[in-house]
């Protein structure tokens, strides 16, 4: 698969992954991958951990769920991202950014342009929507052959100081890549964001991985292989609709918006996949 292919093709999984480990080979080559990243002065800081073991994937999980239920039952998750939902193709068209969600239980459909207000967030919660699916993402979690968690070394990256920017730059690039090369070896990898939601299930997450002081936990991944078929989530979303250049470069000064450029052909034109979404599980959206 070409570079520029890959990239187009770049993808959230929000669905299962099938149940086969990833190979070592694969894991060998996702963090040479990672390796390859810019960063400021080669300081390299960042720092992986890969997980394997059913235990701590099923623990993690745990705290994945039961954090998704409790942002999504005590509203807090809706009322913080509730910018970027949108709910019909025409909105989607206009805006070209956040998710669209196309897809809802049967008894929250007649209400969809309601369903992230306080009417709607009290009849999710009596339809025990956040618990449904805080146990759907807690088997999703728990059924992925491989957790990822990222680092930074605290040496390097430091809230106070510019190379803080550097740092969160540079892991950035790093996961860019493995994001690309999952595209590549026929995987899939979504981030694991309910427990950020909650400082202390985020404690906890970095307790479970033994997180040592001198290393700050930035993120969590899952990862494995994709099945031919994906089944959706019981709430999901599409977001592969992308900014038209119009939208976000300028030319000259950052007052004179690009023209001609919002219906250029592409290089290489690509058919979209319906089956795997350009999403932000919550958040992971780039």
């Amino acid at each position: 698969m070409e570079l520029i292919e890959a990239i187009r093709r770049r993808r959230t999984t929000n669905g299962a992954f099938l149940p086969d480990p990833v190979s070592e080979e694969h894991q060998r080559l996702l963090i040479e991958l990672a390796g390859r990243a810019p960063s400021q002065l080669n300081s390299q800081p960042w720092r992986f951990v890969l997980v394997e073991e059913r235990p701590t994937i099923e623990r993690i999980a745990a705290i994945s769920g039961s954090s998704m239920t409790r942002t999504m039952a005590e509203g807090t998750f809706f009322e913080r991202y509730k910018p970027y939902f949108r709910f019909s193709k025409a909105e989607m068209e206009t805006r070209r950014d956040g998710m669209l969600f196309d897809k809802l239980p049967a008894p929250l459909r007649p209400f969809t342009k309601q369903v992230f207000t306080p009417r709607g967030q009290k009849l999710m919660n009596t339809l025990r929507v956040p618990q449904t699916l805080g146990e759907e993402n807690r088997k999703l979690v728990a059924g992925s052959p491989l957790l990822m968690g990222v680092m930074l070394d605290r040496h390097e990256y430091r809230h106070e100081e510019t190379n803080a920017f550097y740092s969160v730059f540079s892991m950035g690039a790093a996961m860019e890549n493995i994001w690309l090369a999952t595209t590549q070896l026929g995987m899939g990898i979504q981030f694991v964001s309910f427990p950020m939601e909650i400082p202390s299930a985020w404690a906890e997450v970095e307790d479970v991985l033994g997180v040592p002081d001198d290393l700050e936990l930035m993120a969590v991944y899952r990862l494995g292989y994709l099945p031919p078929e994906r089944r959706r989530p019981a709430i999901d979303w599409v977001s592969n609709e992308r900014k038209r250049p119009s939208q976000y470069v300028f030319r000259g000064t950052c007052r004179t918006p690009q023209t001609g450029w919002d219906d250029a052909p592409l290089v290489t034109p690509i058919e979209d996949d319906p089956a795997a979404d350009a999403t932000t599980s919550g958040r992971d959206a780039s």
